[in-house]
């Protein structure tokens, strides 16, 4: 095993294609190299882990986080309380268990089914943008149309927006400040730091202050929406503060919006590497939902979870993980474990017993999971409907820089007619 592993992971020159590293890492299953995070590979273990009572979210239970290179990176989120995301039960339960009163079953069963019409609307209306601005520069391959910018970005932005209950009329300033903030989570060492930090800490500040006013609207004038539910509470015990209502709502709009974004984007570049399957998709829209946990396997958006602390002493593979220690979970290593997946390196939409670990496990498995899964059906499937012989003009797409949260920064493709 290199020293330098994880060096080459963080490397954004093995960005585009970062697989097989994942199995030279998988050849030690908790990977430590004398500091720095304890590092789990293999898939059982994985998933064994992410159940483990003994682990801890909170990084409030890490010690000194010496050789860690993702330590730290999440410092200016501290102007709002940790989001259930980071926190342990009992806290964790309490405000996941109010955050999914208005969101899905039991308590508000169609919710998600309930805004299929209107996220096929918003696809529609994403694609008829990209047939406008080709009728009007009459754009060739030379230049063609950047999926991410025009498609993949826009689209679950305006989503979380309808779901919290944004007015329509200020859509547009909350597609400013989620790319101000997901441009926050990808290093970027040419930029001017101060500047940078200077337009986030704005962005985060400007967008707490609309939703703290939108969140008082609702509590006086309840609607429909989701913020209007949390805002209203469900009796003493069941009533989040303002700012646990912030942190939630940002948590919506942020981890909502980049896993949605990168999950859209690696599935249109999947397809357009397996023209067979996107042919198959456009003929048979049903495939979307087997096609999509294949990508979640596959290609998933996130790839590692570096946010899990032992509350005591383990034992994971032979090896003893201290309290306290750093710890990665490398969910997109373990989705193509060989000793859980045959040929794992294969795109198989018809792949039988997917578990995979894209959108995590156990009780911190993705709380939106229901929502992303409807999003990439729904925007897939239209997109291979209606793109007439869409090609890649670049191969591998430039990368985001971040190797958390995986995916193309740009997808630029060329076509031949948008159908109607």
């Amino acid at each position: 095993m290199k020293q330098g592993i994880l060096s080459q992971i963080l490397d954004y020159s093995n960005r585009a294609n970062p697989y097989p590293l994942y199995e030279e890492l998988r050849r030690t299953p908790v990977f430590h190299d004398g500091e720095g995070p304890y590092v789990v590979s293999t898939y059982h273990e994985i998933h064994g882990l992410l159940h483990d009572p003994r682990l801890s979210s909170d990084t409030r239970n890490r010690g000194a986080a010496a050789g860690d290179p993702l330590a730290g990176q999440e410092e200016g989120e501290q102007q709002l309380p940790p989001s259930f995301l980071k926190l342990d039960p009992p806290e964790h339960d309490r405000l996941r268990r109010m955050t999914n009163r208005p969101f899905g079953p039991p308590h508000s069963p169609r919710r998600i089914d309930g805004m299929r019409g209107e996220l096929g609307s918003i696809v529609k209306g994403l694609i008829d943008g990209l047939a406008d601005g080709r009728s009007r520069s009459g754009e060739g391959d030379g230049n063609g149309i950047d999926l991410v910018d025009q498609f993949s970005y826009p689209f679950p932005v305006t989503v979380i927006c309808r779901l919290l209950g944004v007015p329509r009329e200020d859509e547009a300033r909350f597609h400013v400040w989620a790319d101000t903030l997901a441009a926050s989570l990808d290093p970027d060492p040419d930029a001017d730091a101060e500047q940078r930090e200077k337009a986030t800490s704005s962005a985060r500040m400007e967008l707490g202050m609309y939703l703290a006013g939108l969140i008082e609207e609702r509590r006086k004038d309840p609607g429909d929406d989701m913020l209007s539910q949390l805002a209203a509470g469900h009796g003493q015990d069941e009533t989040m503060s303002t700012m646990e209502l912030l942190s939630t709502a940002a948590l919506l709009l942020i981890a909502g919006h980049e896993t949605t974004v990168n999950l859209i984007t690696n599935g249109m570049l999947t397809l357009l590497r397996h023209p067979d399957v996107l042919e198959r998709l456009r003929r048979e829209p049903r495939l979307a939902v087997p096609l999509v946990e294949e990508l979640l396997r596959y290609e998933p958006p996130v790839q590692l979870l570096p946010q899990r602390t032992p509350l005591c002493d383990i034992e994971v593979c032979g090896v003893t993980i201290p309290k306290g220690a750093p710890m990665w979970l490398v969910l997109a290593a373990g989705n193509r474990d060989p000793k859980r997946f045959e040929n794992p390196d294969r795109f198989d939409p018809d792949r039988r017993d997917i578990q995979h670990l894209g959108l995590g496990s156990g009780i911190h498995s993705c709380f939106g999971a229901p929502l992303a899964r409807l999003e990439a059906q729904l925007a897939l499937s239209e997109l291979a409907r209606r793109l007439h012989n869409p090609r890649l003009l670049e191969d591998p797409p430039p990368y985001r820089q971040n190797a958390v949260l995986r995916g193309p920064r740009h997808l630029v493709v060329a076509c031949d007619d948008i159908r109607p």
